[in-house]
C-alpha cells in the first residue's frame, strides 16, 4: 500500500447513512475518498462537511445495478486519486416485506444492488490490483441480518448472508495477491432512513434484543472499517466483524 500520507479509499452509497458516515471516518484517518451515490448531487452535503476539508474527495456516479457503471466508476476513482488501497462495498437497499409477497422484480432488485454489484465491484478492484502487482483490501457492508433469521427481512437477510460468504471466498482466492477481504456486519443502525421506519413500539422491541440496550452508531461502524483498512489489522482476511452491541452473542 501507499504510504500514510497518500492512503486513498472508494466508498459505494456515501451520500447518507453508513457510506457517509464511513467517507467521514477514513477522511479523518487520513485518506483522500472517491464517494459515490446514483445522484452525484446527492453528495454535496458530504462534500461540505468540515471533516473532508483538507482532504481530496472525489464524487462519482455509481449504480451498482448498472454493469458500466461500476468499471467506469473505479476508473474515475483511480484517475483522480491514482491507485486505490481500500474499496468499501457500503451500496445497499433495504426491503421490509412478508417473504410470501416478495415478487421477482423486488428479489432482482435487492439482490442486484445487494450481492451482484459488490461482487461486481469487488473483480474490477482487484482485477485492477493484481494487474498492476499491488496489494488491497476490500470491506463490504454487511449486517447481522445476513447471520440470523428476522420475519419480514428475508431478501434483505439472504443477500447480506450471501455478501459473508463472499467475503469468505473471495478472501481465500486473493490471498495470494495480497488483498485481503472482509466484512462488517452491524446490528439496527438508526441512519436517516431507517429512523423513518421504525415507530416507537417497533424501536422498543429491536432494543429488547440487544444487550447493550442502544442502537449502533455510524460512527461506530465507520470506526471498524478504519480498523480494518489500517495496518494493523494486515492479519485479518475472510472475517466478518460483528458490531451490534452484543446481539449475536445473546
Amino acid at each position: 500500500m501507499t504510504s500514510p500520507a497518500n492512503r486513498t479509499a472508494f466508498v459505494s452509497g456515501a451520500s447518507t447513512g453508513l457510506g457517509y458516515a464511513i467517507a467521514i471516518g477514513l477522511a479523518q484517518a487520513g485518506y483522500d475518498v472517491a464517494v459515490t451515490s446514483r445522484d452525484v448531487a446527492r453528495l454535496e452535503p458530504l462534500l461540505q462537511e468540515p471533516a473532508l476539508q483538507g482532504r481530496k474527495v472525489v464524487p462519482v456516479k455509481l449504480d451498482v445495478r448498472v454493469d458500466g457503471d461500476i468499471t467506469q466508476a473505479i476508473a474515475a476513482a483511480a484517475d483522480a486519486l491514482g491507485d486505490i488501497d481500500v474499496l468499501v462495498n457500503n451500496a445497499a437497499r433495504s426491503l421490509v416485506k412478508p417473504a410470501v409477497e416478495v415478487t421477482p422484480a423486488e428479489w432482482d432488485d435487492v439482490a442486484t444492488t445487494n450481492l451482484k454489484g459488490p461482487f461486481f465491484m469487488a473483480q474490477a478492484y482487484a482485477a485492477r490490483c493484481i494487474t498492476r502487482k499491488r496489494s488491497g483490501c476490500i470491506i463490504n457492508i454487511a449486517s447481522t441480518h445476513g447471520m440470523t433469521g428476522f420475519a419480514g427481512r428475508a431478501v434483505y437477510g439472504i443477500t447480506k448472508g450471501g455478501l459473508i460468504q463472499m467475503t469468505r471466498m473471495l478472501a481465500i482466492e486473493w490471498i495470494g495477491h495480497n488483498i485481503r477481504v472482509n466484512s462488517v456486519a452491524p446490528s439496527t443502525v438508526l441512519t436517516p432512513s431507517r429512523a423513518k421506519m421504525y415507530d416507537d413500539a417497533t424501536r422498543a422491541r429491536m432494543l429488547a434484543r440487544i444487550p447493550t440496550g442502544r442502537f449502533i452508531t455510524p460512527e461506530e461502524v465507520a470506526a471498524a472499517v478504519v480498523f480494518l483498512a489500517s495496518p494493523g489489522a494486515a492479519s485479518i482476511t475472510g472475517e466478518t466483524l460483528a458490531v451490534d452491541g452484543g446481539f449475536m452473542a445473546s
